[in-house]
């Protein structure tokens, strides 16, 4: 935690001040904030409990429901099928589910590449905006709980309607869901088992899977929901130990939501990326392979923004200025973003407001984590203020 990485130790330490301050406010429980820059760790802090009611305090190699982080990890998982000549990102989804093709509405097939940066068509129950996605929660699409597993998703999908054509708008949505289930197909074995053997043992994620074993449930962070401002913005027990979803096997291992994980697993992925694709001794995928995850893979050069339904659609990014690559999104222009950053810097975050940043150009990775569930706009809102102090501290920059 010196200058050797680049940033100011004084400046740095205005992050776990400010993590506090939330802390105090009755915003987070608690929170953890891991940075890596230039073959080392720049900066660790904790910061409040990862429990309020056993007042378990937070710590280095506590255990957090990552949710949407998984889906980097499902987009990893396919791109290898995809340099192993098994898939392409123009392959029609039809041709490995054949009830796709019957979808409506649809102009073109719908495609991998479609489900990868969210242009499928296919939705989210949560956005409470369509009848399409009032459908989805009348039947609890995307539930971890959903009998029959993946298999039954697929089937209940292949009998709603799209909400765009594919390629029309960029919806937050199940697709990456229905990436695990191609993998599955193509792999011939499990969804959860081909992540767990082709990346998470290879990098050496020990404490990251779709279940938490007996012995680690006491490192199991609590989960809170934050109430709106109108009904004074504390927070409500949302799941916790011992009552846990994730102390059992799901009936749907969720390519989309479904991993848990540490701090240091995670960054032991996002270190893969920022290295093109490699870990010490362990390569997933070429270098070519993360650039071409990496770049805006939107029609035509497009943001987010220019392709969301609405203006308060739900986005882990929530910016101007970036777009989508797969599985990730992409900071396109810093100066729109009205944030301190990189053009070419790919993040994501999970809906308990985790959050990681690739910055390639930076030789940095940052993995952020709490367990919160909040409305959109606080978690952009958290998500920037984070960005600005972490790049705030810089005192060399290499881009």
């Amino acid at each position: 935690m010196d200058e050797q990485s680049g940033f100011s130790g004084e400046r740095l330490a205005r992050i776990p001040r400010f993590l506090e301050g939330q802390v105090a406010a009755g915003a987070l429980p608690g929170a953890l904030t891991l940075i890596w820059r230039r073959g080392r760790v720049a900066h660790l802090s904790l910061a409040g409990v990862r429990d309020i009611a056993r007042q378990a305090p937070m710590q280095a190699d506590t255990i957090f429901r990552l949710y949407s982080m998984t889906k980097p990890v499902t987009t990893v998982a396919l791109l290898m099928l995809l340099e192993e000549g098994r898939v392409a990102l123009d392959d029609p989804v039809a041709k490995f589910i054949p009830g796709f093709s019957d979808l409506k509405p649809q102009t073109r097939p719908m495609t991998v590449l479609d489900l990868l940066r969210h242009t499928s068509g296919l939705t989210y129950g949560f956005h409470n905006r369509t009848p399409v996605d009032a459908q989805y929660r009348a039947q609890r699409i995307s539930e971890m709980d959903t009998e029959g597993g993946l298999p039954a998703m697929i089937a209940q999908l292949q009998k709603l309607p799209l909400e765009y054509a594919p390629g029309e708008a960029w919806i937050y949505s199940v697709a990456t869901d229905v990436a695990g289930y191609l993998i599955q197909i193509i792999a011939g074995q499990s969804y959860a088992d081909f992540v767990r053997q082709r990346i998470l043992a290879p990098l050496k994620m020990t404490d990251t899977d779709f279940l938490v074993p007996d012995g680690k449930r006491d490192r199991f962070a609590a989960c809170y929901l934050q109430q709106p401002a109108n009904a004074g913005g504390g927070l409500e027990l949302f799941t916790a130990y011992p009552n846990e979803k994730y102390f059992a096997a799901p009936k749907l291992e969720s390519g989309g939501g479904g991993l848990a994980g540490t701090a240091s697993d995670y960054l032991r992925f996002c270190r893969m990326l920022l290295n093109g694709g490699a870990l010490e001794d362990v390569r997933l995928l070429s270098p070519k392979t993360v650039a071409l995850m990496t770049a805006n893979q939107l029609p035509d050069g497009k943001e987010i923004a220019d392709l969301s339904p609405a203006a308060d659609a739900f986005n882990e990014s929530g910016y101007r200025g970036v777009g989508f690559g797969l599985g990730v999104a992409v900071t396109l222009d810093p100066a729109r973003t009205g944030i301190p950053g990189t053009a070419g810097e790919f993040a994501w975050g999970g809906m308990a407001s985790t959050a990681f940043i690739v910055d390639p150009r930076e030789d940095m990775a940052v993995v952020f984590m709490t367990q919160v569930i909040t409305d959109t706009a606080r978690r952009v809102r958290l998500r920037r203020d984070l960005r600005t102090l972490i790049y705030g501290a810089m005192t060399q920059s290499y881009a």
